[in-house]
């Protein structure tokens, strides 16, 4: 019997990270030579309810990630000390274990920009010690494992070894995310409502910062709307703390009609299968899940090119890559080019589409398993 202890915020597949996170430890778990401990704050229940799983579940105060992060750091040292097996730990969850640090953000790559001035000020304090955490925790680990060569060149930054880095990239559900048949799109636009006849544009991102970009997309977006002859609308999946700002600024930009605003959804798949292109303008992304995601369910993706999903695009896609994410003029363009042929773009990502659909969770999982056995 092999002993784990996984320690992570979140082990759900509802995307990001957290889906990384459920689904090597279900791999992990669906092995009955394999016990595995979780230190999280919330497990999914096919986790929680298996034999093969200890769940140790710490508190998030307020629903605070800032309040919630102290214990869990806590509990993970509590848990690790003494444990006999592998200990894999998300970045700083875990900063005084020395096994394994699974990087899936460095936020010492990135300082978030927030709008209203207490977000700011909260927002510094909480960067600040996501960052004391997280380079105690890449120093100590044996092995660091990086979801791209993007997070790795951020890794090295912290003067963290090269022969302790390895990168091992996401994977993907080919199931759930296969390519988006002419049915199931029509079936999509009804259930959300939307008419049959017109192009989306699809923004997924949270909008409590703007790390993701939005702001830079809605200038983008505000310019193609003034073209009359411009007959695309744009639906916006995402929450946080200037969601209203936001809705605001449409209003009062007239572009109410033409921006949909969607909040947080649970049914991406659904959401990507009734749009036509998606469109991804971060400052900084570690990988980009949403964007891997689309491309496997057909839909071209316009990316940042300094993104970690950016670094796995083919050369023939490079015009879908965003060269400066604060020119919401290059964004523009690339939307507007790709509006002169919808169908010639979503024909030249299948290739690509068909790669990363191919590379399961379970490939990620087995890879991951393997690296930090050895």
């Amino acid at each position: 019997m092999t002993s784990w202890l996984l320690i992570a915020g979140d082990f759900v597949p509802l995307g990001g990270m957290d889906r990384a996170n459920h689904a090597l430890a279900r791999h992990l778990a669906a092995d009955n030579r394999n016990h595995v401990h979780l230190v999280a704050h919330q497990v999914w229940p096919d986790l929680a309810q298996s034999n093969n799983v200890t769940v140790h579940r710490v508190r998030r105060p307020l629903g605070s990630h800032l309040l919630g992060a102290p214990l869990l750091a806590a509990e993970a040292h509590r848990r690790a000390r003494g444990f006999s097996g592998r200990v894999i730990a998300n970045g700083g969850n875990a900063p005084h274990t020395a096994d394994v640090s699974w990087v899936h953000y460095v936020h010492a790559a990135y300082e978030p920009a927030y709008g209203a001035i207490t977000a700011r000020i909260r927002g510094q304090l909480a960067h600040g010690a996501y960052v004391a955490r997280e380079v105690r925790a890449v120093h100590r680990a044996r092995i660091v494992v990086c979801n791209s060569r993007r997070t790795a060149d951020d890794v090295r930054q912290m003067d963290v070894p090269e022969e302790r880095i390895r990168v091992v990239y996401y994977g993907s559900d080919p199931d759930g995310f296969a390519l988006v048949t002419a049915a199931e799109r029509t079936a999509a636009r009804a259930t959300l409502g939307w008419p049959i006849d017109r192009p989306v544009v699809l923004f997924i991102g949270a909008l409590g910062d703007r790390r993701k970009g939005f702001d830079r997309l809605f200038e983008a977006w505000r310019h193609l709307c003034g073209d009359a002859s411009w007959d695309a609308d744009l639906a916006v999946a995402g929450h946080g703390s200037e969601l209203a700002r936001w809705q605001r600024r449409a209003r009062e930009a007239r572009l109410g009609s033409r921006i949909r605003f969607l909040g947080f959804r649970d049914d991406v798949a659904r959401v990507l299968a009734a749009s036509d292109l998606l469109v991804h303008p971060a400052r900084y992304e570690a990988y980009g899940l949403g964007v891997h995601e689309a491309i496997c369910r057909g839909l071209p993706a316009i990316v940042s090119a300094s993104a970690g999903v950016a670094e796995l695009y083919p050369d023939e896609l490079s015009d879908l890559l965003i060269r400066d994410v604060e020119d919401s003029t290059e964004i523009a363009d690339r939307i507007h080019r790709w509006r002169w042929d919808v169908d010639a773009a979503a024909s030249r990502v299948r290739g690509f589409s068909d790669r990363l659909r191919s590379r399961t969770w379970r490939d990620m999982s087995m890879e991951i398993e393997r690296t930090v056995s050895v």
